[in-house]
């Protein structure tokens, strides 16, 4: 044994700069720390280490906070001088990277035992420079958390990797590739809870779930054994002790029904499973779920599989109930702590002894205050709208947080919070655990062994800690008590039987002739004839929220007819514990609801058709009544579209969050909190977006199929009022596609080694149209909430007769030889709105050549040629489709098309590229500029196109597309406020008189039109 030098050289002892930074806490123990000091010396010295180090200050201090903090790490020290001593020189990144590169480099083959040697001797000398990196501060909570993460998962890797490679030598299994066994071998281990979120904690054990694709290994008939096996040996690999310690323990129970199915599940067995019986926690828990050993492509194969499972495509606000009877089980059968917390904090705090005495023997991870009510908030949340939010997705507590917050759904001031006590709740867990390495979240429970370790949390004693913790985690629990308190009074309910039902009802406003009727209607739902009550807890929440349902019901104007649209609403509705614990979650919503059934029939049948219209209303506070709500829609479909899910799963999500996005849109409007013009600009950004994520999802399929045309692509352009971004309530899609490739490529190329079998290519033009009709029939293809959009493909070159998508050499063609002028006019109104970038450059190109001409294009229309058309054409529509009265806003004399045609007339007449606008107010600006009318006409023009514009879509919101005789007196007063007018006759005067300012233009500016009696019926 070397000699300890006398008068050490402790500058020049070597040890990595990062550990000088360090704080360490004080020994609990002063003697068992000086145990450990001498210990260490005997130890390196009989290593021929230089025992010098031990005299650096900041080594003393560590050695020191081992020593009279943690006889689990005092241990691993004793035991392992030299590993001790490489931490010291190298530090802890340097000491992990090189365990983990160990780990993977190590070869699957050798035998059993050496292998198990080699994962427990990782894990002691990961575990001594985690904790030290942990206690010193040299790494924050997240590189702590993935560091034992990446061990985990490393560990397990080789693990499956030898066993696999064991069962292929052994001639039970044939792989793929034998030098690589995991792929493609069909047997994933999925990491669940913290593990799957990469925050394991110090001593945790891991949560798997143990899959197999029998897919991977057709015909074979012993495959569940095989893997069955290989499981319960993975798990004795992992968690089995012997000399050289252990890897992690184990815990395979949330697996799908643990106590009837094997420990390795097969594929087909735990889809059906979630897909018929899975639970809200087993939603929870699958937020976290990620692959980490065997094959992980078939891992995320199946996440996909069951992603309609975890991430419901409409709102569920039934998760918070069901996730707070969760954490009251936990209360009531896992002894988690004491009750009473906030009763510390409330305007008069308990002395700081009194916290202390509190927390003794309190479980910081399912205790009140604690770890597991911060995650709690956050994966109800994520559950309640990570369908459609797509943004809220993170497996992480503190990233899921963030998210949130960032969404508005938690305050910043909660986040902060929620963050701050699960820091430190997590700082706590890691230091009790680290005493002796047990998988324990109980605080100690006696005074003296309290502030022992408070001196291992870097407190002065036991008071100061409960001080410095007590107040965040008071904090956080009334944020998890908001979150999940029943909302409303629930002492005031009325079951639909009840006897003072009648009287309640004359107490909400119906008249005394309905009563008998609203009775009739009520004493239904407390039948079983509607699917959506038929469950106790449906007819519970609906007593709950009755009294409140009757009285916003009784101060319409009409009750019993919101009653009985209330009544098809709720008869429609597949799951009434969601649909209903929405409206309990959400008071509001109910006002709107009603507001929708008193005063829109349209709307009112529409939401009874499509249920999940509803999801879009509660995102109408944080977005509409900013400018970023176009970007918000928008920013969302990319999210969605980002999912790679393919068409066939991406279209019902779309169909879904289209669907909301127009009835939030309609209800802003018909509320008067949106004005048509930014309506107008959101749903067609919405569809924009709609349609290049869909052109992507579809070509991507597409050259699965077929290959790819070198140099070739497609685009979209839209025309009408999706060209105008002017879109409406129910408004189609007139749409034009175009195709364009290098004139020497002949057809598609397949790669050699293409994943889709049978992939064939076919001849260029094919390829395109083929393309064209994929996409169509992705947009319109129908759903439960109806198609995405209808599409009118009508404008396109040569219209109905011509293929779906024209080349762009014969666009060019057609617009340079044949084009009508009708067909020019609408296409002052394209705009390309999908297709790579130099792809839609020349199609605008060609746009404007078709418009303006150019010196070779060899057309000079007469103005008085395009005058002629255009009255013309106005002069044809007036005689084919004549107005059905005051209210056919856009045919009518003066209304809205005779504007539209003022604006495309006037485009083509002036001929110059700066005078144009796909948007038709804008374009009456800058022909104002142009010289092609005055400024006040444009002023009256750009009135009139505001005017007629909202008194359509508003007609539309209220009566749907058919054209009304007349109004009923609800849609009435909102058509009045949407026009300024005090009453009906102001009103149709108002109407009048602006379809004679624009009918006057029409005459002065393009030519004069006939009086409708004298244009002869068809």
């Amino acid at each position: 044994m070397s000699q300890r030098p006398v008068t050490p050289d402790t500058h020049r002892a070597e040890i990595h700069p990062g550990w000088r930074e360090c704080t360490w806490p004080a020994a609990a123990d002063a003697r068992a720390a000086g145990h450990l000091h001498e210990d260490l010396e005997k130890a390196m010295a009989g290593h021929g280490l230089d025992t010098a180090v031990l005299s650096v200050p900041t080594v003393a201090a560590m050695v020191r906070a081992m020593g009279g903090n943690s006889p689990y790490l005092s241990d691993l020290v004793r035991r392992d001088a030299d590993a001790f001593a490489r931490l010291l020189r190298a530090g802890p990144e340097r000491v992990m990277a090189d365990i983990l590169a160990d780990l993977r480099a190590e070869a699957p083959q050798q035998p059993r035992h050496d292998i198990a040697h080699v994962l427990r001797t990782a894990k002691r000398h990961a575990a001594l420079a985690i904790a030290l990196a942990d206690i010193g501060g040299a790494w924050s909570l997240q590189q702590v958390t993935h560091a034992l993460s990446h061990l985990a998962e490393t560990t397990l890797h080789l693990a499956v990797r030898h066993l696999l490679r064991m069962a292929h030598d052994t001639g039970h299994l044939v792989l793929p590739d034998p030098d690589d066994p995991a792929r493609c071998s069909g047997f994933v281990v999925l990491a669940m809870g913290k593990l799957g979120a990469r925050e394991l904690n110090y001593s945790s054990d891991i949560d798997l779930i143990v899959l197999y694709d029998p897919a991977c290994h057709p015909e074979h008939e012993d495959l569940r054994r095989i893997f069955v096996r290989m499981t319960s040996d993975l798990v004795g690999l992992m968690e089995a002790r012997d000399a050289d310690g252990y890897v992690f323990r184990t815990d395979l129970r949330l697996r799908p029904d643990p106590s009837a199915t094997p420990m390795a599940v097969s594929f087909p067995t735990a889809i059906t499973y979630y897909e018929s019986m899975g639970r809200t926690w087993e939603r929870a828990a699958m937020i976290k779920a990620r692959p980490v050993a065997g094959d992980i492509a078939a891992g995320q194969r199946f996440l996909a599989a069951i992603h309609p499972f975890i991430w419901r495509r409409h709102l569920d606000f039934a998760v918070i109930d069901d996730i707070h009877d969760m954490k009251a089980r936990i209360d009531r059968h896992r002894n988690a702590g004491k009750g009473g917390l906030l009763a510390l904090c409330g305007e008069n705090p308990a002395p700081d002894d009194a916290m202390r005495d509190w927390l003794l023997g309190h479980d910081v991870k399912l205790g009140q205050g604690g770890i597991r009510e911060v995650e709690f908030v956050a994966q109800a949340l994520q559950l309640v709208w990570g369908g459609r939010r797509p943004d809220l997705r993170d497996p992480t507590t503190l990233g899921a947080l963030r998210r949130l917050a960032r969404a508005d759904l938690i305050s910043h001031a909660q986040h902060t919070i929620l963050s701050r006590n699960y820091h430190m709740m997590r700082q706590v867990e890691h230091r009790l655990q680290m005493r002796a390495d047990h998988q324990t979240h109980r605080l100690p429970e006696t005074p003296d062994r309290f502030d022992h370790f408070a001196i291992f949390m870097n407190a002065a004693d036991g008071p100061a800690l409960a001080h410095a913790i007590v107040p965040g985690m008071c904090q956080s629990r009334r944020i998890f008590e908001r979150q999940f308190a029943e909302p409303g009074h629930p002492d005031d309910t009325i079951a639909p039987d009840d006897a003072e039902v009648g009287e309640r009802l004359e107490q909400a406003g119906f008249p005394a002739d309905t009563l008998d009727t609203a009775r009739a209607i009520l004493q239904r739902w407390n039948t079983n004839r509607l699917r959506a009550l038929r469950s106790d807890r449906a007819r519970m929440l609906l007593h709950r929220l009755l009294p409140g349902i009757l009285r916003e019901i009784g101060m319409r104007r009409d009750p019993l007819t919101v009653l009985r649209r209330f009544d098809t609403l709720l008869e429609r509705q597949w799951a009434g514990v969601q649909f209903l614990s929405l409206l309990e979650r959400n008071p509001a919503l109910v006002h709107r609801i009603m507001t929708v059934l008193d005063c829109s029939p349209f709307l009112a049948n529409h939401l009874a058709q499509a249920p999940s219209a509803l999801d879009g209303l509660l995102d109408a506070s944080t977005t509409e009544a900013t400018d970023d709500t176009a970007r918000a829609a928008v920013a969302l479909v990319r999210q969605h579209v980002a999912q790679d899910m393919g068409t066939e799963r991406l279209l019902p999500v779309l169909r879904g969050f289209v669907c909301g996005e127009e009835f939030r849109l309609s209800v802003a409007r018909l509320e008067h909190r949106m004005a048509e013009d930014r309506a107008a600009r959101v749903r067609t950004a919405m569809a924009d977006a709609v349609m290049r994520g869909l052109l992507r999802t579809v070509t991507a399929e597409h050259r699965a199929r077929h290959g790819h045309v070198p140099g070739g692509a497609m685009a979209v352009v839209a025309m009408g009022k999706a060209g105008s971004r002017e879109m409406m309530p129910g408004s189609d899609l007139d749409l034009m596609l175009v195709f364009d490739h290098p004139d020497d490529v002949m057809e598609s190329v397949v790669p050699r080694h293409a994943r889709t079998p049978g992939a064939r290519p076919l001849g260029a033009g094919t390829y395109f149209v083929r393309l064209a009709h994929a996409f169509i029939a992705a947009l319109t293809a129908p759903g439960a909430e109806g198609p995405l959009y209808e599409a009118d493909m009508r404008l396109r070159p040569s219209g109905s007769k011509g293929p779906v998508a024209v080349s762009l050499a014969s666009f060019r063609r057609y617009h340079a030889e044949s084009a009508w002028t009708w067909e020019r006019m609408a296409l002052t109104r394209a705009r390309v709105v999908a297709g790579p970038p130099a792809l839609a450059r020349r199609l605008r190109d060609a746009i404007d050549v078709a418009l303006d001409g150019d010196a070779d294009s060899g057309r000079d229309i007469p103005a008085d040629t395009v005058r002629e058309d255009v009255r013309a054409m106005r002069v044809r529509l007036m005689r084919e489709l004549p107005p059905q009265g005051p209210w056919d806003i856009k045919r009518r004399a003066g209304g809205l098309m005779e504007v539209e045609f003022i604006a495309q007339g006037l485009q083509l007449l002036c001929a110059r590229h700066d005078a144009r606008s796909t948007c038709t107010r804008v374009a009456f600006t800058r022909l104002a500029r142009a010289g092609m009318l005055s400024a006040t006409d444009a002023r009256m023009l750009r009135r009139a196109d505001l005017f007629w514009r909202s008194a359509q879509s508003m007609l539309r919101i209220l009566m749907g597309t058919e054209i009304p005789d007349r109004l009923p007196p609800a849609a009435m007063e909102i058509m009045q406020r949407e026009l300024a007018a005090d009453s009906e006759a102001d009103m149709l005067a108002r109407m009048d008189d602006m379809a004679r300012h624009v009918r006057d233009a029409f005459s002065r500016l393009i030519a004069p039109l006939p009086p409708a009696q004298d244009i002869p019926a068809t």
